[in-house]
């Protein structure tokens, strides 16, 4: 069998993964000639490498990548076509469509199996995580992922894993930029909306932009979200059913009211499910947080508080918990100016230091620029390394509390480790 990925981002880089690991043949193409594919990790002893002007193909066993051009031949001859997400409703993607030939409409058990998708602006994989231990210890057989950002192995692993083996509940993370693509792809039986906030305005614009794409999203489904969501009329009026959920009031053992509200919704899907009470309260009690997301650690006198934190809502939901004399943050992508606006959330709070160090890319100086606009009276410093974070991080240490967050999940989760070799020792 023989599947065709045509674009290169997150999601096509994991779904051409995804394929060669179910032993597919894979032709992976994007126009793009500049892609990084690292992370498909291809021994380069095995390839072959064709470079003609501008075009690159790259010829493996059971694979072949053509970059800065497509061939129709190659595509034209798959079993199947993944697209990526960011690709639905472009006129090639509905040549597909019209074709049969997608891979959501030619491999079909995942349609089969109750779907249960997270969606919303903060808190979806910590949800995830918490319904899957409760799902799991009412003895149900569960499938978890989704949306590659949140770590998972992309959409179409859970598409050929379930096409593989077979599941009670499928749980997928959607992301608020695969909306269209996943009401598609997916039949939901039950949405969970985490918040809506400000993320991802370089491709909504407004949030009356996302708004209205998640009232589309809910069309005619059953869905659960808080008792106080903005814009609640709308996503009532378009969904068949709406489930109010509230903070939630039980045993909890991670930190923030943000997390009791992702608890809260875990607890109001379970319940609709009618998972009994006990397991649901046992499974929250002893839930820990998921690698990358908000964790705490003590180092000498201090607290450290470090999870991702990508945007205004995530960052001002920990700030506003406690006062941090200290505050790291990992930058933004070059074209992600308005997650800039983490900083911005920052300098309100007025801790003593600002530290910044790379988080998706080296865009230290767009953040020292903001910062000089907000004008900024605290000691600024730059890390450029883990090695400078851990330094400072010990500087600060006999301080009551410390927070690091903002963007770059891999760096955060690698500050992480070291954190708990450190406090472990140390503590």
């Amino acid at each position: 069998m023989k599947a065709a990925i045509i674009g290169l981002g997150v999601e096509g880089k994991k779904a051409t993964t995804s394929f060669l690991k179910y032993d597919w043949d894979v032709y992976a193409t994007d126009l793009d000639n500049n892609v990084d594919l690292t992370s498909l990790e291809i021994p380069f002893a095995e390839i072959d490498l064709i470079q003609e002007n501008e075009n690159i193909s790259v010829v493996a066993d059971s694979l072949k990548i053509d970059l800065g051009f497509s061939s129709h031949d190659e595509i034209d001859s798959a079993d199947v076509i993944a697209i990526s997400p960011s690709m639905w409703g472009s006129t090639l993607a509905n040549k597909y469509l019209e074709e049969g030939k997608l891979a959501c409409d030619v491999l079909t058990k995942h349609r089969d199996i109750f779907t249960i998708g997270i969606t919303g602006t903060n808190g979806k994989t910590t949800t995830v995580h918490m319904l899957k231990e409760i799902l799991e210890s009412a003895g149900k057989k569960v499938l978890v992922g989704g949306n590659g950002g949140g770590g998972f192995d992309g959409y179409y692993d859970l598409l050929l894993e379930t096409n593989t083996s077979s599941y009670d509940i499928l749980l997928v993370e959607v992301c608020d930029m695969t909306l269209d693509f996943c009401k598609y792809f997916f039949d939901f039986d039950l949405i969970g909306l985490t918040n809506v906030g400000n993320d991802h305005m370089n491709v909504h614009k407004t949030i009356a932009n996302y708004k209205n794409k998640l009232v589309d999203f809910f069309k005619s489904k059953k869905i659960v979200l808080s008792h106080n969501q903005s814009f609640q009329s709308d996503f009532r009026d378009s969904s068949c059913e709406a489930i109010p959920y509230f903070e939630y009031q039980f045993d909890l053992d991670v930190f923030g009211k943000f997390n009791k509200l992702n608890a809260g919704l875990a607890y109001a899907i379970a319940t609709n499910l009618k998972i009994p009470k006990d397991i649901i309260k046992d499974s929250l009690v002893n839930f820990k947080p998921v690698e990358g997301r908000l964790d705490t650690y003590k180092l000498n006198d201090a607290t450290i508080y470090i999870g991702k934190t990508d945007n205004v809502d995530a960052a001002r939901s920990i700030l506003d918990e406690r006062n941090f004399y200290a505050t790291f943050i990992g930058t933004p992508r070059v074209n992600e100016f308005e997650r800039l606006d983490i900083l911005d959330e920052v300098v309100i709070h007025n801790p003593e230091v600002i530290v910044l160090f790379s988080g998706l890319d080296d865009t230290i100086d767009m953040g020292m620029e903001r910062l000089n606009d907000l004008s900024y009276g605290g000691r600024i410093e730059v890390a450029n390394c883990l090695d400078d974070i851990i330094f400072l991080l010990a500087e600060f240490s006999h301080e009551d509390a410390i927070f690091i967050g903002g963007n770059g999940q891999d760096t955060i989760i690698e500050i992480q480790e070291r954190l708990k070799l450190l406090s472990d020792s140390c503590n």
